[in-house]
């Protein structure tokens, strides 16, 4: 059986390595061993925090609705409660881009509500 030289892959594993970790601090961005931990460790960052953006997003909305929901005399709860009530199904991100950049029509969904 023939051998088998692996100089080619290994160093090209190795650069690929590297080049994900271009801008890292200290040995982390020129030494393997600290770079692939680096990797490992902002890969599950990176999965972690798809979802809190998520997560964060949502909460902002729900500040904005409330925000404006109280200038009409509403809280968030009790405006949420009636659209559920009048089966009007916008989600929160709708609602809070309607609140921050087009009030009249906001207004109007209110006042439907009301």
């Amino acid at each position: 059986m023939s051998r088998v030289k692996r100089g080619k892959s290994h160093l090209k594993h190795r650069k690929n390595i590297l080049k994900l970790t271009k801008g890292y601090k200290w040995g982390r961005k020129n030494k393997i061993k600290l770079a692939k931990t680096a990797i490992w460790k902002a890969g599950s960052y990176a999965y972690r925090d798809r979802r809190n953006k998520k997560r964060s997003f949502r909460a902002l909305w729900q500040i904005q609705i409330n925000a404006a929901c109280r200038e009409h005399g509403l809280s968030y709860s009790k405006f949420i409660n009636a659209l559920k009530k009048k089966d009007i199904e916008l989600n929160r991100k709708i609602l809070s881009t309607l609140a921050n950049q087009h009030p009249t029509i906001f207004q109007k969904i209110v006042e439907t509500v009301k």
